[in-house]
């Protein structure tokens, strides 16, 4: 008998043995490679986006609080009295003179045009006035009702206000990649921002309308600004590059995107998909988009008009290649160190079988020499520690040996469960904290952006509010005892110009709340909800809502009266919203008491509207959150929370099973601190 074994047999177990060992790295590898690229792909994406839409929000703000601006300069100039001294005074005055003064308040407000209509709407001043009959803003204005909106003027309409603005409108179109065909060759209209307000005599009444504002074709100075807000140095990662453009239907008027040698894409169009979602459908556009020569994630917005159509977009956007190849980058590291790892197990693999098979040769050997009848032959000593080993010293021993081996092997498999999952819940808990961290990122650039555009917005409505006290107290100074009179009227403006004062001050005190602290008094329930009912009296005649009240404790909370006020108002204006059909608003103050001792009291604001979902109740005191309300900026609830917290209290909601929804303030008669 030949005692050596057949050498192309072993050969082909050892084939299978390391195929069979290799074949989980090839094939699990790679998978756990494609899975990890798709989803860190996908995050990334979503990021981006979530990005590019906080940045329209920013623009938006910023294109809003531009409008309102021009109007207010309009509003303002209307009702002030170097107007009225203009209208007034030297009756003999003529037009000439008006039409230079109107020229001097035009430069010094930073307006394209400025022009004071008669009642037919037609500018006073100057020979060959052109006429702004039939446009909404200025009805609105002939009706008493100052309006400021974004409109469309035509070329000849540019060039009754001033030739040089029809001249500047005009922008030869491009060609654009992926754009829709359009035969013209030029775009000769213009996207204005404008508004009226009514003039009126010393009667109140309406002899003019002051109409004035600003042509954006060709605004570089308000897009760079716009761009500047959005992405400040610094803002963007990677070193992309940030971007802003105001359309003219889908032509771009004023933007910073860049073509060759550093011109600007003025007169290049937007693509065909996005014209079609923004300005078709009228949604929003929150995705990557081809933007001239290159893809950015972009976010685009709908301009609508005054007579609601949609007349243009607001873009904003960041260029998607410094991401792209950060991507990329990554991916062939990953790439790199798995297969780097896939060479180290494979090595390790063929060394690690040659342990294996040595003892199985030597064993077939012995086997092989024992049938020959070589009775003395044995294995001899071997190296392994393992199965194959014990195998090898005594067949016996393994077999004994087997149930306590696979019983502690099942030990060491229930341990090294418990690592895995251990290991798994402490990279789950990294993750989460990882995704809150970047999510209050995000709501502090936003609060930051927001708390900027609310400190400009108060200095904006100071200087309006200086001027009517101003010519007030004027007005009481040179009438004197004809003033008397219309005593209660001038109270009742000096009342509303303090009033408004304390709004801006509420403004700054939401910019900066550290410099703001408020004054702390005992405020009862009965006063406090006797007031607020006072104040919202207008919302619940508007709303056809039935009040049911109980005052069942008569004690006092330490807190600032008007924050407080603030709070309840808030909360009594969302209950009405919830009823838009009519209802009834419930008011129920109790005590509030824990272990037979005195806490607090508490104050119930009930509604007989729908209630709200269970999904919407977990997010509702989250900042920017508006549970898809109309005109709602989503920080009331959140801004009411901070400010009962302040005070050690609380606010809950409930849904009760029959309908409606039940907001409870939790207020301690003294703040813990």
């Amino acid at each position: 008998m030949n005692a050596s074994p057949p050498t192309g047999k072993t050969e082909s177990i050892r084939r299978r043995l390391l195929g069979l060992a290799l074949l989980p790295l090839g094939v699990v590898l790679p998978l756990l490679l494609i899975t990890l690229a798709n989803w860190g792909s996908g995050y990334l994406d979503r990021l981006l986006v979530a990005k590019v839409g906080a940045d329209l929000g920013i623009a938006n703000s910023y294109y809003e609080r531009v409008s309102a601006g021009i109007g207010t300069a309009v509003d303002s100039l209307a009702a002030s009295s170097r107007l009225a001294g203009q209208l007034s005074a030297k009756p003999g005055k003529p037009p000439a003179d008006l039409h230079q003064w109107l020229l001097g308040e035009k430069a010094r407000l930073k307006l394209d045009f400025l022009h004071l209509l008669d009642t037919s709407g037609c500018a006073r001043g100057y020979r060959e006035a052109p006429c702004f009959k039939g446009w909404p803003v200025v009805d609105s204005a002939l009706q008493g009702q100052s309006r400021t909106e974004s409109d469309i003027f035509s070329s000849a309409d540019l060039f009754a206000l001033d030739p040089r603005l029809a001249q500047r409108a005009h922008t030869p179109l491009l060609p654009t990649r992926n754009a829709a065909p359009d035969p013209r060759h030029a775009e000769e209209r213009g996207l204005v921002v404008h508004g009226a307000a009514p003039v009126r005599d010393g009667n109140g009444r309406i002899v003019g309308v002051l109409a004035g504002g600003v042509l954006l074709n060709g605004n570089l100075e308000f897009i760079d600004r716009l761009n500047e807000i959005v992405y400040p140095d610094g803002e963007l990662m990677l070193d992309s590059v940030g971007t802003a453009t105001l359309f003219l239907g889908d032509v771009r008027v004023a933007t910073n995107v860049r073509l060759f040698e550093g011109s600007r894409a003025i007169g290049t169009r937007v693509s065909q998909a996005v014209r079609d979602t923004v300005l078709g459908e009228g949604k929003t556009w929150l995705d990557r988009a081809f933007v001239v020569q290159d893809w950015y994630f972009s976010g685009y917005r709908p301009l609508v008009d005054s007579r609601g159509e949609r007349v243009g977009m607001l873009y904003v956007g960041f260029l998607e290649k410094p991401f792209a190849d950060a991507r990329r980058s990554a991916l062939f590291g990953i790439i790199a160190l798995f297969a780097l790892a896939m060479l180290l197990a494979a090595v390790f693999a063929v060394l690690w079988a040659r342990r294996v098979f040595r003892p199985i040769e030597r064993m077939h050997t012995t086997m092989n020499a024992i049938e020959a009848g070589q009775t003395d032959s044995r294995v001899g000593p071997v190296d392994n520690a393992d199965e194959i080993g014990e195998l090898a010293r005594h067949f016996d021993r393994l077999l004994e040996r087997q149930q306590a081996q696979a019983l502690a092997l099942q030990r060491w498999g229930e341990s090294l469960d418990g690592m895995v999952a251990q290991r798994t819940a402490e990279l789950q808990d990294a993750l989460a904290n990882l995704r809150a961290t970047q999510g209050k990122l995000i709501i502090n650039e936003k609060m930051a952006a927001i708390g900027q555009l609310t400190a400009g917005v108060a200095h904006e409505i100071n200087n309006p509010i200086a001027v009517i006290q101003g010519n007030l107290e004027m007005a009481r100074e040179v009438l004197g005892e004809h003033a008397k009179p219309v005593e209660p009227e001038l109270r009742l403006i000096l009342d509303q110009v303090h009033r408004i004062r304390l709004i801006v001050a509420k403004l700054l005190q939401f910019a900066r709340p550290q410099e703001y602290v408020g004054y702390l008094e005992p405020v009862g329930a009965t006063q406090l909800v006797h007031d607020c009912l006072l104040l919202i009296g207008h919302l619940l005649r508007q709303g056809n809502i039935a009040i049911e009240q109980t005052i069942e404790s008569n004690r006092l909370v330490t807190c600032n009266k008007n924050e407080l006020q603030q709070v309840v108002i808030n909360l009594m204006a969302n209950a009405i919203q919830a009823m838009p059909d009519g209802g009834t608003l419930g008011l129920k103050v109790e005590d509030w008491d824990e272990a037979d001792m005195p806490i607090g009291l508490r104050l119930l604001v009930t509604d007989s509207g729908p209630g709200i979902p269970a999904a919407d109740r977990e997010h509702l005191f989250e900042p920017f959150y508006t549970a898809h309300k109309p005109g709602g900026h989503g920080l009331g609830l959140w801004v009411s929370k901070s400010l009962v917290e302040r005070y050690d209290g609380r606010i809950t909601v409930d849904c009760p099973a029959g309908g409606g929804a039940v907001f409870t303030l939790w207020l301690r008669c003294e703040p813990l601190g």
